[in-house]
């Protein structure tokens, strides 16, 4: 009788043990509660942006980080639902992109090798609110982008990734324009198979609002193809999920 007591005294601790230790482990998902789970989240860095700042097709924004996370960019958004683009695409359009509640994986195309690539695109393809895309000159070999979010790591298989992409792809209490779409806008403004290619980023001194526009202005000439709500052609909604 003493052995059976002990034994379920024992289980009773363990199983107290277990659901203390379960209820202390960090929750990725958002909620009313958390509303920006990427905080439990090592390395992540964050910067508030205003959103609904356009530039046109010809010009340039002079981002202050690389890859940029957040600011003015183009009035077409690069297609995100699932898109793993092959070569280098311009910053300007997966920007807009992020402004949607999408995620953007960056990889340094000298760093991360064809193996390394294929688990990243494993983690796009197929889903809604994200995309890749290789991103020259990268200082680390991955780097997670949503909007006003940066996770830089040196690893495919570093949990955090994953950890991210919960945290902040269609987090509704983190990005500006929640139901925008991600669907693809096609040729005359941003064609998926042949997106306007990626170019450098020019340096703060060339800010003279033509050619090149600061981060935080945008030109009220530019296209405003956002509407406030979910776009013609939009697979995806917002769960908050």
């Amino acid at each position: 009788m003493i052995a059976g007591i002990l034994v379920v005294v024992l289980f009773a601790g363990g199983l107290s043990w277990f659901l203390v230790a379960k209820s202390n482990e960090p929750s990725f998902t958002p909620s009313d509660r958390n509303q920006d789970p990427s905080s439990q989240i090592a390395g992540v860095q964050t910067i508030k942006y205003v959103g609904g700042q356009h530039v046109l097709p010809t010009q340039q924004v002079a981002y202050t980080h690389s890859p940029p996370f957040g600011g003015a960019h183009d009035g077409y958004w690069a297609a995100c639902n699932g898109v793993v683009y092959p070569n280098p695409v311009r910053q300007e359009n997966l920007v807009h992109g992020l402004e949607h509640g999408a995620v953007w994986i960056a990889y340094n195309p000298d760093l991360v090798n064809a193996d390394g690539v294929a688990t990243l695109a494993a983690k796009v393809q197929g889903q809604t609110y994200i995309m890749m895309a290789p991103y020259p000159g990268l200082d680390q070999p991955i780097s997670l982008q949503s909007w006003g979010h940066q996770l830089k790591l040196s690893d495919v298989n570093d949990p955090r990734i994953d950890q991210f992409i919960q945290a902040l792809r269609l987090n509704r209490y983190q990005y500006p324009e929640v139901g925008a779409s991600c669907a693809a806008l096609g040729p005359g403004q941003f064609d998926q198979d042949n997106p306007p290619p990626f170019v450098p980023t020019p340096p703060t001194s060339d800010i003279d609002n033509t050619t090149v526009v600061d981060e935080n202005v945008g030109n009220p000439a530019a296209a405003n193809t956002d509407t406030g709500g979910a776009m013609p052609g939009s697979t995806g909604t917002n769960t908050g999920q």
